[in-house]
């Protein structure tokens, strides 16, 4: 019988390998599951939503065939529904409103992978804040330092996958809503490239194509092995990333050859990037030139300020706000207010409102042309290198917007953020790696960003790192 102390920590390709071996059920590792979110809940709060009869139920079989038959999974409670799971996107105004009646094409595949979902994790309201905290549910803590944020938008799910509660979980990507959690919380996580993962049948995209979906996980092989199950067109989408070549999960372990990584640590800002940041990114840099690779200081040249870019990736955002409140609106026919939204919300909601479609199209054609920029760019270079967040993970509480001025919080956040929205702009493929942790037992997460469609670098080199520099043997204080 396996330790399931060890099992805890096992990622999601090797629990898989136990239930083909039957040395554990899928039962048993559903259960176990459960009792470990049991167990730390109540000090992270990172699910908020349990499924565990259904869980248990489905783990008595049969169950698909597929490289995850078995395994326990938590959906982000934004972005994937679970068919008559309440879904609530963070917002307490759809607590006890929104049971969908169907899952989303990714929850279908993920299910036909063989993952067993248990629940579904807590997310800031609409997914707008790095920090998840939202007013419905409570914060999660991060396992690291409970006092501090996990990131956000998927912070539940970082802080679920930290400290073993899951080996991997749902989460999505539309300013770095997974790579910030990732680095927050020490974990892996990638953003596919634009259109990589459908967000049908209810979408045809999400916010013009700044939304990508996937997980965060703790190990490399997990994720191309997800994004090998979940990938691919649906039906009627607009538009998909380009097919790849092989399956992502033959490029991990490949020879990435000898790449050319530009380093970049400017910001938009006035402000620096904090001193660990910076040493983690010159810890990675060290470690790529003792790999082989030609790292080299070099930052993009783009036509316009730079601060075009996030006024116009500003109006994507405030304009879909505006958007998502006025359709719970005409469902609930209340009127918006803080009674009932965030005072950080209802500001985004009323800049956003004031936004014309003249605004909204200029805002498109400022980022498309600023992505045309950054692949001129990488045609002489690979991948370019970038911290994944401007400070370490901060405390639980700082970036909160006050209701008589909620616009206060957002240049904190920025200085916070200043380098993951750039790529949910350009739609190419970025991922943070767990390779430093500060002198406070901090994670300091290094930020690469790809070709667009080029996917299969980035896990050639995360494997690689993840060989020279193993992560998956670091545990936080609370952890199972």
């Amino acid at each position: 019988m396996p330790d399931f102390n060890e099992i805890a920590f096992m990622d999601a390709t090797a629990q898989a390998q136990l239930v083909r071996n039957k040395e554990v059920t899928p039962l048993e590792l559903v259960q176990g599951a459960i009792n470990r979110i049991e167990k730390l809940n109540p000090q992270l709060n990172a699910v908020i939503t349990p499924m565990y009869e259904q869980a248990l139920e489905e783990a008595k079989g049969p169950l698909p065939e597929g490289p995850f038959t078995g395994v326990p999974f938590l959906l982000k409670d934004i972005g994937a529904m679970a068919k008559g799971v309440q879904t609530c996107l963070g917002s307490r105004i759809l607590k006890g409103m929104f049971f969908p009646d169907h899952d989303s094409e990714l929850t279908v595949r993920l299910r036909k992978a063989g993952f067993i979902i248990v629940g579904k994790t807590n997310t800031p309201e609409f997914g707008i804040l790095p920090t998840t905290e939202p007013v419905a549910f409570g914060p999660t803590h991060n396992p690291w330092d409970l006092d501090r944020t996990p990131g956000g938008s998927s912070g539940g799910a970082a802080a679920a996958v930290a400290s073993g509660m899951v080996s991997v979980a749902h989460g999505n990507d539309g300013g770095g809503s997974i790579r910030i959690p990732a680095s927050c919380c020490g974990v892996f996580g990638l953003k596919p490239t634009r259109a990589r993962n459908p967000v049908g049948p209810d979408f045809g995209d999400l916010l013009s194509g700044l939304i990508s979906e996937h997980a965060l996980t703790r190990s490399v092989r997990d994720s191309a092995a997800i994004l090998d199950a979940t990938s691919g067109p649906d039906l009627g989408d607009p538009y998909w990333a380009p097919p790849n070549t092989k399956p992502f999960l033959e490029e991990v372990g490949a020879n990435p050859g000898k790449l050319r990584i530009a380093v970049d640590l400017s910001t938009h800002l006035d402000e620096k990037p904090h001193p660990d940041c910076v040493r983690a990114v010159e810890e990675t840099v060290r470690l790529c030139r003792e790999l082989g690779h030609d790292v080299k200081e070099a930052s993009p040249t783009v036509q316009g300020a730079p601060a075009d870019l996030f006024r116009a990736f500003d109006t994507l955002w405030t304009s879909n706000v505006a958007s998502t409140i006025n359709a719970i609106v005409s469902i609930s026919k209340i009127t918006p207010s803080t009674d009932f939204f965030e005072p950080f919300t209802m500001a985004l909601h009323e800049i956003g409102s004031k936004q014309s479609a003249s605004d909204y199209l200029r805002a498109l054609t400022v980022i498309q042309r600023f992505a045309r920029d950054i692949a001129r760019f990488l045609v002489d270079y690979d991948l370019l290198l970038t911290p994944t967040l401007g400070e370490p993970p901060v405390l639980l509480g700082e970036l909160d917007a006050p209701e008589e001025n909620p616009m206060a919080a957002w240049k904190r956040i920025a200085k916070f953020t200043p380098y993951t929205a750039k790529v949910n702009a350009t739609g190419q493929p970025a991922m943070s790696v767990p390779l430093f942790w500060n002198s406070q037992n901090l994670p300091i997460g290094s930020h690469f960003v790809g070709r667009f469609g080029d996917e299969a670098t980035l896990f050639r080199l995360a494997s690689q790192l993840e060989q020279a520099c193993p992560w998956a043997q670091r545990r936080p204080p609370v952890c199972a």
